[in-house]
This record gives structure tokens, sequence and C-alpha cells, in this order.
């Protein structure tokens, strides 16, 4: 099977068991992490262009996992993350991990965020390995092994 092939079908299967748990994914700390995943893939090359930023924001506000919170929220937070992250990329990864590690009490919850940050990473067909690696790092931070994850 293609990588391609392969990275259509991974994600797709994470949303799929994000969508089993979605009546569990509901606590504040699941939302502050998603919103610090979503903008670390979307920034794990050091940059992020409008472009992408704004597929970023599009696809948090399709998501149906998280529709259990409001739009704008979830867009301040996810803005809020990637300012920190686009000022100084170093510093402002510190402060999204923080958020990141949120999760780390609720084996579901933290699952979940790295199935979002697979999900967001490989939503333009390319989950490529600057993203892989942020988001293995996260598997680290969320105390998850990453080959569980594929990764």
């Amino acid at each position: 099977m293609a990588l391609w092939d392969r990275l259509k079908e991974s994600a797709s299967t994470m949303q799929t068991q994000l969508m089993a748990k979605k009546n569990e994914l509901t606590n504040g700390a699941f939302r502050d992490a998603s919103m610090a995943m979503c903008a670390l893939v979307a920034a794990a090359d050091g940059t992020i262009d409008p472009a992408e930023r704004q597929r970023v924001a599009q696809l948090i506000a399709t998501n149906d996992v998280l529709r259990n919170f409001a739009a704008d929220d979830l867009q301040r937070r996810f803005e809020a993350n990637l300012d920190k992250l686009t000022a100084d990329f170093a510093f402002g990864k510190v402060s999204v991990m923080q958020e990141i590690a949120k999760a780390r009490k609720k084996p579901a919850e933290a699952r979940a965020v790295i199935q979002i940050g697979i999900v967001i990473g490989g939503a333009d067909g390319d989950f490529d390995k600057t993203e892989q690696a942020v988001v293995r790092e996260a598997c680290y931070t969320l105390d998850l092994p990453p080959h569980e994850f594929d990764l």
C-alpha cells in the first residue's frame, strides 16, 4: 500500500475512533490540549503561512468531536497557541507542550489529543516528518508510546 493511502487510512481510522469517544471528550483539559496540539502540528516546521492557518482553523471548526465546544472559544485558543509558536518557536513550544500535558491524567483524552494531531497532520495528505516528530514528542509528554500510533 502506498504511503499516501496509508496516511489517508490512518487519519480516517483516527477520526472514527475519536467519534466513538465524542461524549467522553468534553472537559477543559481536553479542549486546551487539543487546541495546543492543532497549533503545534500547524507550526511544526517553525513557520505557518496564512493558508495553512486557515486550513487548520477550518478543520477545527468542522471536526465533529470538537463540536462539544464553542467554535469561537476553540479558535481563540488555537490562535493564542499559534501566536506563542510564531513569536518564538522554541519558547512557545514549551508553553504549548504544557497545555498538551493537561490531558495526561486521563488516558482516553491523551490518546484523543494524539489522534487529533494525526488527523490535523494528515488532512492535507502529507503527514510530513516534522509533523510526525512533534506528535511523537507530544506522545512522550502524555506518557504514551509513539508506536501505538505508528509514529
